[in-house]
């Protein structure tokens, strides 16, 4: 795959109410977000299918009305991450497929995100499970997202690469239990999520995004730079998405990356 690996920087959703001011205009239309981001980001990664299986008619109109080139990622539903494993989940399978059908046949489904739960620890029965998605659901490649630090194991890098299974890079608070900032590609897509560095609102907090409540740093993003061109040296595309969509910093991070990777690519 050489070192000609597509580099594409976006943020884990973009219908953000908040993000008028410090990344949309003010007063600017729901329905004309999608178009501006795409003007500024080739990559986001459609986060609300965790929660709802997939339209086939929301994701046709979504795929309609970005560039060629433009890369969704979908986050799978929670029936296929968070209660497995239990009986019908090759129906909720099915039913995920037909909602992304639309998008993967206009070529904008980069992949599928399977993020895991932190109880959703390494066994022997999970792993086989984690390694049959890119053959269950082979609409669009399969990356995997561990949130326990029990997977941090070569054994499972290697079951990954064999199954054809991307790993999903982190970079999240460096607490007890938490999956370690690991950098490798196992397949032909990288991915990085950065979650932001909140420890004391990780486990603590009464609203999910206050988890996620954190604005990089010029030096923090700069750390990963040399990671990221690394993981575009192994990968066909290196898909990087900023998770700390609170205010708006997951866009203000992810235009001051690109920025930061096209000055490191000119020097």
């Amino acid at each position: 795959m050489g070192e000609s690996g597509r580099l594409l920087v976006g943020t884990a959703g973009y219908s953000y109410k908040d993000w008028q001011g410090p990344f949309y205009p003010v007063g600017m239309r729901q329905t004309d977000y999608l178009p501006y981001y795409a003007e500024r980001f080739p990559l986001v990664e459609i986060d609300y299918t965790y929660y709802r299986q997939p339209s086939p008619k929301t994701m046709e109109n979504m795929a309609g009305r970005v560039p060629p080139g433009f890369r969704f990622a979908v986050k799978a539903h929670r029936t296929i991450t968070h209660e497995v494993p239990e009986s019908g989940v090759g129906q909720e399978m099915r039913v995920f497929m037909d909602g992304v059908e639309p998008m993967a046949q206009r070529g904008a489904l980069g992949c599928i995100l399977y993020q895991f739960p932190w109880g959703f620890a390494y066994s022997p029965r999970n792993l086989d499970y984690v390694t049959s998605l890119a053959e269950r659901v082979p609409i669009a490649p399969a990356v995997a997202e561990f949130r326990n630090v029990s997977w941090a194991r070569d054994d499972v890098y290697a079951a990954l690469r064999g199954s054809g299974v991307s790993f999903c890079c982190v970079d999240e608070p460096p607490l007890r239990g938490l999956f370690p900032p690991v950098v490798l590609s196992t397949a032909a897509i990288g991915y990085v999520r950065f979650h932001g560095r909140n420890s004391a609102k990780w486990w603590n907090h009464k609203e999910a995004w206050e988890r996620y409540d954190y604005l990089y740093t010029d030096l923090e993003l700069a750390q990963w730079i040399p990671k990221i061109r690394d993981l575009s040296g192994t990968s066909e595309e290196v898909y990087v998405l900023f998770n700390n969509c609170h205010r708006g910093q997951a866009a203000v991070n992810a235009m001051r990356l690109q920025a930061l990777l096209a000055q490191a690519s000119m020097s």
